[in-house]
């Protein structure tokens, strides 16, 4: 690959996801790019860039699909989502009786399992949430990604990767090679195309935000930046979860561990929202 090249991907990889490729990490442009040139009917990489150059959008988009990570399956690490049912829910409802609404944000969702773990605890609370509204919200910016999670339509694989058997007896049903989660747990997400270097405005307010294994891929400069969208997002009394090499320590004075919670973060009571780095969007 021409030095050039690299450098106009990885400039448009920033640009558009915050995804920083180094230059070790030249080989991943190659492996994830190669399947797409051949989809399109190009020589390679060079062709790529080329037809990238000439404002080729769609194509822009498939690059940035392509190399976004869509690692993702249900109840992912466990103790996030035990955090979720035995602490943060019962915290928050408590703040919350009186207008008995919650509103929860799974972002960068990408197939959606992590929003659907969240719906079927949820639905495993019933009782105690009888006449409250519960919404969740997952947000990509992989369309792929979305489609699929709107389907709700995993594969064996899939559904073996930390879903427990009674949950898969209880809220999937066998379709043909598949298994599709039930229409009752789909109608409790919404999905929604949203880039989370752009506005956020447009999304509400949030009193619960997971936002895990994402901030791993930005430089620290994109992290400060994702964190104060994400913050003005959320009440005072509101939690993040991050992911577990993910920290705000020395890029967001916005948030700060909650104590005893390995993970979760609390809002600065005072509004400070000062970071190490520079608040600017990437361009």
């Amino acid at each position: 690959m021409r030095p050039d090249d690299f450098d106009f991907l990885a400039k448009l990889l920033k640009e558009r996801s915050g995804l920083v490729i180094t230059p070790d990490k030249a080989y991943l442009l190659e492996s994830r790019l190669m399947p797409l040139a051949r989809t399109r009917n190009l020589k390679g990489i060079e062709d790529i860039v080329a037809k990238l150059r000439g404002r080729d959008e769609a194509l822009a988009r498939d690059v940035t699909e392509a190399m976004t990570t869509n690692e993702s399956f249900f109840f992912r690490d466990q103790k996030p989502f035990d955090q979720f049912r035995d602490t943060i829910l019962p915290q928050v409802m408590a703040s919350r009786i009186a207008k008995k609404s919650i509103r929860i944000w799974s972002a960068a969702c990408s197939s959606g399992q992590e929003a659907y773990s969240l719906a079927m605890l949820l639905k495993e609370q019933a009782h105690k949430l009888n006449g409250w509204h519960v919404e969740i919200v997952g947000t990509d910016i992989s369309v792929e990604m979305l489609e699929k999670a709107k389907a709700g339509l995993y594969s064996q694989f899939e559904v073996q990767r930390g879903l427990p058997i009674q949950m898969l007896v209880k809220y999937f049903k066998k379709k043909e090679e598949s298994w599709q989660i039930d229409a009752a747990l789909r109608g409790m997400v919404q999905f929604r195309e949203w880039n989370l270097l752009k506005d956020l405005r447009g999304l509400g307010q949030f009193d619960i935000v997971f936002c895990r294994n994402v901030l791993i891929y930005f430089d620290q400069p994109t992290k400060a930046v994702v964190l104060e969208g994400i913050g003005k997002q959320m009440p005072d009394d509101g939690f993040l979860y991050l992911g577990g090499a993910e920290t705000v320590l020395g890029i967001s004075d916005r948030f700060k561990p909650m104590t005893g919670q390995r993970g979760i973060y609390c809002l600065n009571r005072d509004g400070s929202a000062t970071s190490s780095f520079p608040i600017k969007a990437p361009v």
